[in-house]
């Protein structure tokens, strides 16, 4: 179903918290997660252990743009299911009144609104394991099963919250459904409606200044030709600006063939770094290629760190994922307008077959190889490479949070056993290790860094990035806190 609200035996009876009354046999024992309503946090303490697994299975393989929508979705959720329990805040995508301030004494009431606002929103989103989900609210003593939607329970309001943000959200230019232009059978979801094509194949290079779809493979004999992934992301509505174009970047002269001097000094320099990675770099890399780690660690670190009560703990992931969500269409914008290069491409043209100075693959070090058979670190993303859309994530976020919690001070730790690189396993990094980051700008600076270090990103598509995201940052920040505050 689309709102991820299952059908059920109907409310025999409510108490006061909107609770459905249990049939005799199911009430013993029924809560199995010792879980303290009163001062715990639901969705990080009861839904965060069980959904790691599962929502990284379900979206880990698939791109950037996918994985900050879901986060933002869910964080929203979040942020309108607790707004009636606060002071001033209203709904980002629903407006359901306030409580009593006697219902905002402790936890209980906000954390049973966001169970319910989870449970709904991951059902929608990830219906595969709805078992997980049902699980997790039968452990902690929930009916699974109660669709009440109302603004006096928070049971009610938890089902409202997520009823608003998926009605907001299912047609906004995304296509989520796979029903853009009333497509009414074997829906794609997230399926590009834009009709891009890319000027070059897989197999020919018509202009040296465009992206070029890649050929990969996981090594398993199947190989296959990349396409722009949701290029529509472009035209999805954005939360703190009106139209993308507001951010549209300078072009990107030196990814110009016909600019042969700057074009191919860019090589040059692409080249310059891959021979000289070292293992600390690498697992920079590796690290902010990893969405749920790096943009996750980073917030996580910093809401430990601000010590937030429960609505600080919503509120600063609903600033986080708004800045996010937003920096990813303006990124995607810009990969639609400018549509550029990536750096394997571009060696292999200025250098053919000629053999060059660079990393040479997994386990290989710096060697001298035909250009042609270069590849950066990390694999080539299926999109256009101006701006860095990493770099703009991360620096929206950084920013963001700063604003929110009025510091740049941030203390992020990843500790790396030895050999545990993805890329070359069991060689990187040679000893355990610990990636250390004390300020948001410090950890900015090398998320942008990290995409050039890969072989991913020239530098301009990451210098542009970081002030893009910057301003982004600052507008996500003042719109969700112009919610939290009322003043909507």
């Amino acid at each position: 179903m689309l709102f991820g609200i299952a059908g059920g035996a109907g409310i025999l009876a409510t108490d006061g918290l909107g609770l459905a009354a249990r049939p005799a046999a199911a009430a013993p024992g029924a809560a199995r997660h010792h879980f303290d309503f009163d001062t715990g946090n639901a969705p990080l303490e009861v839904f965060g252990p069980v959904s790691g697994g599962p929502v990284r299975a379900a979206i880990e393989p698939n791109d950037a743009s996918l994985i900050i929508r879901f986060s933002n979705l869910v964080a929203h959720a979040w942020f309108d299911a607790i707004a009636p329990y606060h002071p001033t805040a209203i709904g980002i995508h629903s407006n359901l009144g306030h409580r009593p301030a006697s219902e905002r004494a402790t936890n209980k009431h906000r954390n049973i609104a966001l169970m319910y606002a989870t449970y709904r929103m991951y059902g929608a989103l990830l219906p595969k394991y709805s078992t997980v989900w049902r699980d997790a609210m039968t452990s902690v003593g929930l009916d699974p099963d109660d669709a009440q939607e109302n603004t006096e329970t928070p049971v009610g309001i938890g089902n409202l919250a997520a009823r608003g943000v998926i009605a907001s959200r299912m047609h906004d230019g995304m296509n989520q459904l796979g029903d853009h232009g009333g497509q009414e059978y074997n829906r794609q979801p997230f399926a590009d409606y834009t009709g891009y094509q890319p000027v070059n194949t897989a197999y020919e290079l018509r202009d040296p200044s465009r992206w070029q779809p890649a050929v990969v493979t996981k090594g398993n004999g199947i190989f296959h030709v990349q396409q722009f992934v949701t290029p529509q992301l472009k035209l999805v509505r954005p939360y703190s600006y009106a139209d993308p174009s507001e951010f549209r970047v300078a072009k990107p002269t030196a990814s110009d063939h016909h600019n042969r001097r700057a074009y191919k000094r860019q090589v040059d320099g692409m080249l310059a770094m891959s021979a000289s990675l070292t293992d600390e770099q690498k697992m920079k890399c590796e690290m902010f290629d990893d969405k749920f780690t790096s943009l996750g660690a980073a917030v996580g670190s910093a809401s430990d760190q601000a010590d937030l009560d429960l609505d600080g703990w919503v509120h600063l992931h609903a600033v986080a994922d708004t800045a996010t969500f937003d920096a990813s269409i303006a990124a995607w914008y810009n990969k639609n307008v400018y549509d550029a290069v990536r750096p394997a491409t571009a060696i292999r043209h200025v250098y053919g077959d000629q053999p060059v100075t660079a990393w040479g693959g997994p386990g290989k070090g710096t060697v001298r190889i035909p250009a042609g058979q270069w590849r950066g670190y990390l694999g080539v993303p299926d999109h256009p490479e101006y701006p860095s859309g990493s770099t703009s994530l991360c620096s929206a976020e950084a920013q963001a949070v700063r604003r929110f919690l009025g510091t740049d001070e941030v203390r992020i730790r990843i500790p790396r056993a030895k050999g545990s690189s993805l890329v070359e396993p069991g060689v990187t990094p040679p000893e355990e290790t610990v990636l250390s980051w004390d300020s948001w700008t410090d950890w900015t600076r090398e998320c942008g860094l990290s995409r050039f270090w890969g072989g991913v990103h020239f530098m301009p598509a990451i210098e542009v990035s970081w002030d893009m995201g910057r301003r982004i940052g600052d507008r996500a920040h003042d719109f969700v806190r112009a919610h939290i505050d009322g003043e909507v």
